[in-house]
């Protein structure tokens, strides 16, 4: 680049050393003699200001530390958009085999490309720049779905953007940095799927603004530092009159570390689907199946979690399990049976606001049952359990320590190698010495003795 600079270059993106910035200036910075250009960096942590210079303000910076100054002989400007478009489709002599076709499908139309996986490589991430006073209005009717992720917009620049999409859809904001300003009132009342993934200067009081959007169905929050949400409107046991369509919320990647999250999200109207991945509370893997559980005893509502169905056999197992694993501490807290003599305090209800629900659905917990070790806090504790062949004469007891993580379709391979009977021939039920007749299928092979409540000194009967 020439040392004369001109304002064209304002807006430019550029390259140095791998790292992409936007040109916020180009000129002179006293004392220093010659040409500099002020940059903004995609990645605020690569700049040393916000654009100022000895009191002096060149440009300005959404950040901070997003500013810097650099010689235009450390740039890279890369190459104008129809230049590279020559390049790549201009076809020019050449050998056959340098020029690669295949096939892709774009919507549900299979085209015909040259090098198609290369540019894929190649996005380039531009910022976008709105005009000062522009009007949107009405411009894009027919545009249902709008992409802008990674382009540098603010929150702003999306409500004037959305101005001109009224039939909006699904909006992608992801890696903006955006910090929600205002709310919405007369734009992006038709969008269904918002995703404002890894903007870090999102929270939790930011989140209440986009809070009335009308056909909001799905909302993805992935990595944006969040580790609370609170709906104030909604007491214990109501539903809260914010995100009234919300069906789908994603909130992997965050912080989230206290259970009271998920109580919280039990007020959400039409919430069916969650998905809650690398959180505090759900990563650690020996801890997953507990944790799953838990999430599902705690949002009633729920048909679906981390992209897996919860099948009406698993809620009631996990609503079983969490009625018995917090019984103790419900009696404790002034809980019994008799609903006349039920006073449960302030404090139990706000942590465990469905419990009351399940002691109405299943019944109040009994004293025997709250003897035995919580089923929700076993690890991989051995199990002492009697077997028993129901159908045969010879009607021998055995006794077997198995882990309570064991799946049933390795109990079923162990006694398959014990009783020399395939393991498709299997059934598998059992009983506890609490309930004599109570016989309860184990018919889920991929599900663990723990997930079935199976406890000490129950019995485990084998048909073929």
């Amino acid at each position: 680049m020439s040392d004369t600079l001109t304002a064209d270059v304002i807006g430019q993106r550029v390259e140095v050393n791998g790292e992409h910035a936007t040109v916020r200036f180009a000129g002179v910075v006293p004392p220093v003699a010659g040409p500099w250009l002020g940059v903004e960096w995609d990645n605020p942590e690569r700049g040393k200001h916000d654009g100022s210079h000895e009191g002096t303000v060149y440009f300005q910076c959404r950040h901070p530390t997003g500013g810097s100054f650099i010689r235009p002989n450390k740039v890279n400007f890369g190459t104008d958009f129809l230049t590279a478009i020559k390049n790549r489709y201009v076809l020019e002599d050449g050998p056959e085999e340098d020029r690669k076709e295949q096939i892709v499908t774009i919507g549900n139309k299979p085209v015909e490309t040259i090098g198609f996986d290369s540019i894929m490589k190649q996005q380039s991430e531009n910022k976008l720049k709105f005009p000062s006073g522009s009007v949107l209005t009405g411009t894009l009717s027919a545009l249902k779905v709008l992409v802008l992720n990674q382009t540098g917009i603010t929150w702003a620049e999306v409500l004037r953007c959305a101005m001109g999409c009224p039939g909006l859809e699904e909006l992608y904001l992801e890696s903006n940095n955006i910090f929600i300003s205002e709310r919405p009132t007369d734009v992006l009342q038709t969008v269904k799927l918002l995703d404002l993934s890894s903007n870090q200067l999102i929270d939790e009081n930011q989140l209440y603004l986009i809070a009335h959007l009308p056909r909001l169905e799905q909302l993805i929050l992935s990595d944006i530092g969040i580790s609370s949400l609170h709906f104030p409107d909604a007491g214990i046991g109501c539903k809260t009159s914010l995100f009234p369509s919300l069906k789908y919320l994603v909130v992997n990647d965050n912080q989230i570390s206290q259970w009271s999250f998920f109580n919280e999200l039990d007020k959400l109207p039409s919430l069916r689907a969650l998905s809650c991945l690398r959180n505090p509370l759900t990563k650690e893997d020996k801890e997953a199946e507990t944790a799953r559980l838990l999430i599902i005893a705690s949002i009633g509502q729920l048909k679906t979690l981390n992209k897996c169905e919860i099948l009406p056999e698993e809620r009631r197992r996990a609503e079983l399990d969490y009625r018995k694993a917090f019984g103790n501490e419900w009696k404790q807290a002034g809980g019994h049976k008799d609903p006349d003599k039920n006073r449960l305090s302030e404090e139990f209800l706000t942590a465990h606001p469905r419990y009351q629900f399940l002691c109405l659905k299943y019944g109040a917990p009994e004293d025997w049952e709250l003897k035995t070790q919580q089923p929700l806090m076993l690890k991989n504790q051995l199990l002492t359990l009697k077997i028993k062949y129901p159908h045969q004469l010879d009607q021998k007891v055995l006794e077997k320590q198995l882990p309570g993580s064991m799946t049933i379709q390795k109990v079923k391979g162990l006694l398959s190698r014990l009783l020399k009977v395939p393991v498709s021939d299997l059934l598998l039920s059992y009983e506890s010495p609490q309930k004599p007749g109570v016989e309860i299928e184990l018919e889920n092979d991929l599900k663990s003795l723990q997930f079935y409540s199976v406890e000490n000194g129950d019995c485990l009967l084998v048909r073929w």
